[in-house]
Formats: C-alpha cells, structure tokens, sequence
C-alpha cells in the first residue's frame, strides 16, 4: 500500500493528534504545576500545530504511514513512531531529517527536557 494512499487517513487523525501534543507539552515542561501548565497552554498549543503537520508530512515522506497510524489506534508509541518523531525532531531544528536516527528517544527527550528547563525557570 502506497504511504500517499493513508495520506486523507493521517489528516483526519492531525486535530486529534494536535490535541495530544499540546497536552504532553503542558504536563511535561509544567512538571505537576497546575499554574505553570495553565501558563504555559497557550505556548504548547501553538507548537503542536506546527508540530503534528510536521508528523504527518514525516510519516507520509517515510513510508511509515500504515504502522504509524496502527500505532496511534492503538494508543501505543511503537518502532514506526519513534522514526517518524525523530525525522520530525532534525526536521524541526533545521537539521537533516536523520539526524538523530542513532540517539534512543529517552536519551533526546532526557537532552529536550535539560535544555528546556533554564527557560522554564527563570
């Protein structure tokens, strides 16, 4: 099955995703602060639109599309997700979209979560 195929599948599924991406920005950069997750709503809400148009476009580009969205029906973070996030990750930084195919994805989301807390607090 052709990746353009699942394409109109994947862009029903971005509000949905939108909305998850927004949640786990506020519950991980607020770390259980109920008034820094309210703070920072409006931020994450801005980043997930960009960013679940970004998983889509990865996931289409990738050819990744059917275990992907298997993975998301599932409520499940699978092989074909984690390769997809992390083309997104380069992607998004302005890198290569490979650029971290070799890092595990706990240790870059141990590297986002360090950089991001200076910012969080001041």
């Amino acid at each position: 099955m052709q990746a353009g195929l699942l394409a109109p599948l994947l862009n029903l599924m971005q509000p949905q995703l939108e909305k998850r991406i927004s949640r786990a920005c506020q519950q991980w950069a607020a770390g259980g602060s109920v008034n820094l997750e309210e703070r920072i709503a409006p931020a994450c809400r801005a980043m997930a639109g960009p960013t679940s148009r970004c998983l889509i476009e990865e996931t289409e580009r990738s050819g990744r599309s059917l275990g992907v969205i298997t993975e998301l029906l599932a409520s499940r973070f699978g092989d074909d997700s984690e390769i997809v996030v992390k083309r997104c990750a380069g992607r998004l930084l302005g890198l290569p979209p490979d650029s971290f195919m070799d890092v595990p994805i706990r240790e870059l989301a141990r590297r986002f979560k360090a950089a991001a807390a200076p910012a969080l607090n001041p």
